[in-house]
Formats: C-alpha cells, structure tokens, sequence
C-alpha cells in the first residue's frame, strides 16, 4: 500500500475513458497526481470533471484504462481507499432536519481517526452555529460543514468537486485558506475541480485543463507559466481573419493588432513575426484563461500533457 509520504503518485489514471449514450464524458484521459500538492483541474461544467472525480472515488467502475488511488484499485479496495479520503461534492448534500452537531456526529462514526478538537476549531473558524438546523443554513455555510465533515478526519486526499459553486468571494476565500493551510501545509494532497480559473491559478501547484472529456494540457503550474507566452503583434497591414504564425498556439484580433499565445517555441514565433514585417508591441504571461481558450480551440492531436510523477 502505498503512503502520502513516499514518491508513489497518489492518483494514477491511464487511459480512462468513459461513453455516455454514444458520447465521451472522459477520452483516453491519463494523468498522475505526486504527494504533497495542490492539484486543480479546470474545465467548463460538463467537460468531464466530475466523471473522472467519481471513477477516483470508485463510484463509476472504468471499463476502459485503469485508476488507483494510494496504488489501489479504488472500486475492488473501496474499504480501505475511501477512508483515507475527505469528500466535498458540488450538491454538498445533507440530510437537512440534522443540526449542525449532529451532521458532525453522524459523519464521525465513519471515520475512526475523527479529530474531534480540530472539527471544533473548523466549526469556530467557519463561524458555525452547532445547534443551527441544515435547512437554515446558507449555501455557503452547507459548503463550509461539509468541508469540515471532509477534513476532520485529517484525510491523506482531499477531493472537492467544484467547491466554490455558487459562493461569494468572501465565502470562497475563507474556504480555500482552510484548505490550503489544514491540507497542503501539512503535507497531504488536494485535488479539487473548479471552472474558477483565478481561483485554480491562486493555490494550485499542478494544472490539468480538461475540454470535452480530453486532457489537453497538464502539467506543474510554475513549468506552464515559464514555457508558455503571450505576445501582442502589430502588423503594417489590416487582417481581416487571424495570420498564421509559426509556432503559435491561438491568434485573436482585429484589424493591424492580434495576441498570440505561444508554447515553447517562442523563438519560431518571433522569427517568422519578424520575417513577415511585423513588430512585437508587448510581451508577458499568459492567464490560465488565456492558455484554456487558447488549448481548448486547437484540434485535439497538438494537445499537450506535462509528464510528472
């Protein structure tokens, strides 16, 4: 069995694919997640996050490509792998005539390594009414006990899908430096899924960008932002569609000034920019919105996959 502590991926996914009435949900997905990390997958909603959410926590069988989680097949061990996950699904769904102690109660039986001092110090920090029925509460403060349900038991993965659906700013907030304090720093792995891309970029260590069921770029969030470019162009003539560039990803624009985004072959690009007479005016970083449209547009065999373990 493999530990949170030693180099062993605590999530490997080899070609995982899954059809739904003749459609992908996931295509010939593979992805490994190291130990330690804040991993964020990002794509719209119904680009397969929470599929391949449900085929790690066991609750979909992959018939085609593999998925283990700690090295063990999470559907054949479930027993075993689900304890050592917190959960926090986007319905966030509970029985609402529990209060709020009894939601705490009531999850606590399922996990004998329940901390119950630190679900204390989450319920303080969440600013939580024990005696609150969940019927009366917010949907962030339902977000936020199901958090704490999720970390109390001081998980080895925590797994959120979409965990800040629906919530203000604030609430986001208080919710992504609970978990990036109690989980990351203290050496456990997070894997959560968002179409929040600001948010994904704030606390990620690794990105993987999922459209159309098809994993199109993935890779350690530092090695995407210091491979990838985005330069603005001025040409000496209007264009009415977008010039092709050697070595660029996407070009959008009007007229004489278009933005591209590179990938590595920054070189090429400025070569043939040169080339044809035109002049870059400005150049930086792309977001990881721009990278995401930029990715998602581009036919599906120049996608890319960082290789990590």
């Amino acid at each position: 069995m493999s530990s949170s502590n030693d180099s062993h991926p605590i999530i490997e996914i080899e070609h995982l694919t899954r059809t739904f009435r003749k459609k992908a949900a996931l295509d010939d997905v593979s992805l490994s997640v190291p130990p330690s990390c804040v991993f964020g997958l990002l794509g719209e909603n119904g680009a397969g996050k929470s599929t391949l959410i449900k085929h790690i926590l066991g609750t979909l069988k992959a018939k085609s490509g593999s998925v283990r989680v700690f090295g063990e097949n999470p559907v054949e061990n479930a027993e075993s792998v689900l304890a050592r996950i917190g959960y926090l699904s986007e319905d966030r769904e509970m029985p609402t005539w529990m209060r709020v102690h009894e939601v705490m109660r009531y999850t606590q039986a399922f996990f004998p390594k329940w901390d119950e001092h630190f679900a204390s110090e989450l319920l303080e920090t969440f600013r939580l009414d024990r005696d609150a029925k969940v019927k009366t509460l917010s949907r962030g403060e339902k977000a936020q006990l199901g958090l704490l349900a999720a970390l109390a038991h001081r998980p080895e993965l925590l797994l959120l899908d979409e965990p800040s659906s629906g919530l203000d700013a604030i609430v986001r907030r208080d919710i992504l430096g609970a978990i990036v304090r109690t989980v990351a720093d203290e050496g456990r792995t997070v894997f959560f899924s968002s179409h929040l891309l600001e948010e994904v970029e704030r606390v990620s260590d690794y990105v993987a960008m999922i459209s159309g069921g098809k994993l199109v770029l993935c890779d350690k969030l530092d090695h995407i932002k210091e491979t990838h470019h985005r330069l603005i162009v001025h040409f000496e003539d209007t264009h009415s569609k977008a010039p092709s560039i050697n070595g660029a990803l996407s070009c959008n624009g009007h007229g004489k000034e278009w933005t591209l985004i590179c990938n590595g072959e920054l070189d090429k690009a400025q070569a043939h920019i040169q080339e044809i007479g035109a002049r870059i005016v400005e150049q930086n970083t792309p977001s990881l919105e721009d990278l995401f449209i930029a990715y998602s547009e581009r036919p599906m065999e120049v996608v890319k996959k960082g290789e990590h373990s």
